[in-house]
């Protein structure tokens, strides 16, 4: 019997059908030697059994190997029909966004692209219309979006990047605004600091349920930085040629932003723009307040439910255009006062000009604001065609937007009110905390100085100045008559008034007040110091025989040397300058005449030498002033702002003698309402028998508050004709403050008397109104005036006049009133 060997076998196959292994080899075979990883990690070498127990080379599957890759996501044609259902959803109801044709067609386009037909099913398409309408609040797109913007384009193409089979993965980095106070995720170390050069706290993430987008982040409850939790390192300074642009757009009903870029010689057609720009503004402000908005229920339900009172009765605007052939009749006009070539006043708006007569007229309420050329004025009256125009429509063959024949005759002229800042942007609540409600016709998205939008980052930038209020320890306030007046708070700011360095006397005064700072105990020193022109009592540098340049740099050479002597508040506080007309350069060719709006700061080759003395006290406290520490010194254009905690506080500088301005080029009205003896009150000043528009607001908030230089609060008043007796100076202030803030503009005069750059016209609007307006006027006495929210405060020069050695300056506690002070030296 023969015995045949069998043949040999490989270790590897010595149990082939080993029923453990078997079907793992059948199911997936080992790959061959030229598709095995040449380079295998480290993790996937897993340690291997002899070969004589023919265990396979790789027996288990590697921890970190991927999950089997699914499906690829198949496009389809998605129609724009189907889409809109979800997408009015979204962007609509939740969002309060508009979509044009084009926009849907384009989220469509990218919905089918990158969802496919899970689109519906697993609510692909829900999420990505939510990235992409966060995404454009962020960027401040505005109500309507656009499929032709620039902005739609790039959210696509950032969202697109970040997709993964139909779903958006984690760590959306580009969908944030660009200009909000939005940060990168807190592991990226180098890129944990705002734009716009505001300091953040550290962020933290939401839960993994919610968005990844940026929209997610959120302020801690606090930051993480000692140097943070100070005011002055949520403070910003804002030049006027830095500032936004924006002009607003009567078909949409909102504010865009100027695509052309400025100039200081810009084309001619600019200059009818800032006019026409003005004009909507108010306009539109007017329209959305009570006395111009009709009462559907009084013209439908019969004379029961009609309002008796006069005062309930609603406002018409008439466009000049349509007064043609309307002899008689009488209407209420908006226009400008403008002065025609042959001298007459008259007002014009965007369909007209006409010849005004206001010889009869009164103002409303009576003596209560000043009328120039230049304003945009609401004028109520009775129009009256000439004898040879009647029939005619035109004189000459002007057409419309021509001087319209005839003229109209005024009978009561005001001021368009003004509107509250909480309105404007659109949020509820007393104080504005209640951000997360909007109120029709809202601009909360619009960020106006470029340091984030109200409804952006408002809310969170007020927590966070509570929480850093909160963190101060209180201290009582002591209240003395004398010079030892402590008021210890870092939310301070100290606004000097004109300080004229070639008058030895002013650094006097600036070495008292410094040195009553100065010794505030230690954490509680003011944060904040305004310095205004003009720095100089005369135009120095336009004067050439009397040292020119080289003196107005020695001036500044002494404001140096003062402010050494006091290293703590230049190591803890920033002085911020603001210029005047007879300052440098602007000064050289004008002579101290009025120069345009705005100008730039004092030239560097004059203060660097103010700039070492703080470089100085920083080095010698060891702070650095790159790492937000330490003081500084900020010479700003005129006007110019501050924001504190981005869009929460608003201060606007200003320095301009704009009451003798007023007093000079004013129209004479009459100066009582009931010149022919009738009843007084409120009778007597409505405008076509309804309430009178142009008045200061009913409601109590409306009304005036003004701290006389003692610093007692006088009682709540309409307007200086309801107080007969009042002193000269309460009257003043007031009717100045409710001049320029029912203007809405720092200069509401012609170019020949103001002249204004045209592309930087934007700089000079105040609206929506700010919280605070610095206004530092020499030819006005010193106030403080709260009016409509906005407080304004006039510190007039630092020195007192018809009073030897008193200094005089106004000390503003943030979010409240100010307090005009006074110290002798």
């Amino acid at each position: 019997m023969m015995i045949v060997p069998s043949p040999r076998k490989s270790p590897a196959k010595a149990q082939p059908k080993s029923p453990e292994r078997g079907p793992k080899r059948t199911m997936k075979p080992p790959p061959a030697p030229f598709f095995a990883p040449k380079n295998p990690g480290p993790s996937s070498a897993i340690p291997s059994s002899s070969p004589a127990f023919a265990t396979p080379a790789h027996p288990l599957r590697p921890f970190h190997a991927p999950a089997p890759a699914k499906a690829a996501i198949l496009p389809i044609i998605l129609p724009p029909a189907t889409l809109r259902p979800l997408a009015f959803r979204t962007f609509t109801k939740k969002h309060n966004l508009t979509l044009t044709s084009s926009a849907l067609q384009e989220l469509a386009a990218f919905i089918g692209r990158h969802c496919g037909s899970g689109w519906r099913e697993e609510g692909l398409a829900e999420k990505v219309l939510e990235e992409v309408a966060r995404a454009w609040k962020n960027r401040n797109g505005g109500v309507i979006v656009e499929g032709t913007s620039a902005e739609l384009k790039d959210i696509l193409k950032t969202l697109e990047g970040n997709m993964s089979g139909g779903k958006i993965t984690t760590g959306v980095r580009g969908l944030s605004r660009q200009n909000s106070l939005m940060l990168e995720p807190a592991d990226d170390a180098e890129n944990s600091k705002t734009r716009l050069g505001l300091r953040p706290a550290s962020l933290a993430r939401e839960d993994s349920q919610s968005s990844m987008s940026m929209s997610s982040l959120v302020f801690t409850d606090e930051p993480d930085d000692e140097t943070l939790k100070d005011f002055r390192a949520w403070l910003k300074v804002v030049h006027a040629y830095e500032q936004p642009r924006f002009i607003y757009n009567v078909g949409k009903k909102h504010f865009e932003k100027d695509p052309s870029k400025p100039s200081l010689l810009p084309a001619a057609s600019h200059r009818t723009d800032i006019f026409r720009n003005r004009l909507n503004v108010i306009h539109q402000r007017l329209l959305r307040n009570e006395a111009f908005q009709t009462s559907a229920i009084a013209g439908g339900r019969g004379a029961s439910l009609r309002r008796t009172t006069s005062s309930m009765q609603s406002q018409k605007i008439t466009p000049i255009a349509n007064l043609l052939g309307r002899h008689g009749s009488q209407h209420m006009l908006l226009g400008m006062l403008v002065i025609l070539p042959t001298g007459s006043l008259a007002i014009s708006d965007l369909t007209g000009t006409i010849t005004v007569e206001l010889s009869h007229a009164s103002c409303l309420p009576d003596d209560s604001a000043w009328f120039t050329p230049g304003m945009i004025v609401l004028v109520d009256g009775v129009y009256e065609e000439e004898e040879e125009s009647q029939g005619k429509g035109l004189s000459g063959s002007s057409g419309v937007g021509g001087t319209i024949g005839g003229r109209f005759q005024g009978f009561f002229i005001g001021q368009p009110p003004c509107e509250k800042r909480r309105d404007t942007l659109g949020v509820s609540g007393p104080d504005g905390n209640g951000a997360d409600h909007t109120i029709g016709g809202g601009f909360g998205w619009i960020d106006f100085l470029g340091v984030g939008s109200e409804r952006a980052v408002g809310s969170r930038m007020r927590k966070l100045e509570q929480r850093l209020l909160h963190q101060q320890q209180p201290s009582t306030s002591l209240r003395i008559d004398s010079d030892e007046y402590r008021q210890p708070g870092r939310d301070r700011v100290v606004i000097l008034g004109e300080l004229n360095l070639d008058q030895p006397r002013s650094l006097q005064a600036l070495k008292k007040i410094l040195g009553l700072y100065a010794s505030d105990p230690e954490g509680s020193t003011p944060m904040t110091f305004v310095l205004a022109g003009n720095f100089t009592s005369h135009a120095v540098m336009s004067r050439g025989g009397s040292g020119g340049s080289i003196e107005y740099k020695e001036f500044f050479d002494a404001l140096a040397s003062t402010l050494a002597d006091y290293p703590t508040l230049l190591t803890t506080a920033t002085f911020v300058f603001v210029p005047g007309d007879n300052d440098g350069w602007v000064s050289a060719f004008s002579g101290g005449a009025a120069v345009p709006l705005p100008r730039k700061p004092v030239p560097d080759l004059f203060t660097s030498r103010v700039r070492r003395v703080f470089a100085a006290a920083n080095t010698e406290a060891g702070l650095s002033s790159s790492e937000g520490k330490g003081g500084e010194a900020i010479w700003t254009t005129n006007p110019s702002r501050l924001a504190l905690f981005g869009p929460t506080h608003e201060i606007v500088l200003f320095r301009d003698d704009i009451s003798a301005r007023l007093r000079r080029a004013s129209v004479r009205l009459k100066t009582k309402v009931n010149a022919a003896g009738g009843g007084s009150g409120e009778e007597d000043i409505t405008m076509s028998g309804a309430q009178p528009a142009v008045a200061v607001d009913a409601a109590e908030e409306d009304s005036m508050d003004l701290d006389n230089p003692s610093g007692q609060r006088q009682g709540q008043r309409k307007s200086p004709a309801d107080e007969p007796d009042a002193p000269y100076d309460l009257h003043a202030a007031q009717k100045l403050v409710k001049t320029l803030l029912d203007q809405g503009y720092l200069a509401p005069f012609r170019q020949a008397i103001r002249p204004v750059h045209w592309d930087y016209a934007s700089a000079l609007h105040l609206y929506p109104l700010p919280t605070a307006l610095v206004l530092v006027d020499t030819t006005a006495p010193s106030f403080c005036v709260t009016y409509d929210g906005c407080h304004v405060m006039n510190p007039g020069s630092i020195l007192v006049t018809g009073k030897k050695g008193v200094a005089r300056w106004i000390e503003y506690e943030i979010g409240k009133a100010g307090k005009v002070r006074e110290c002798t030296f």
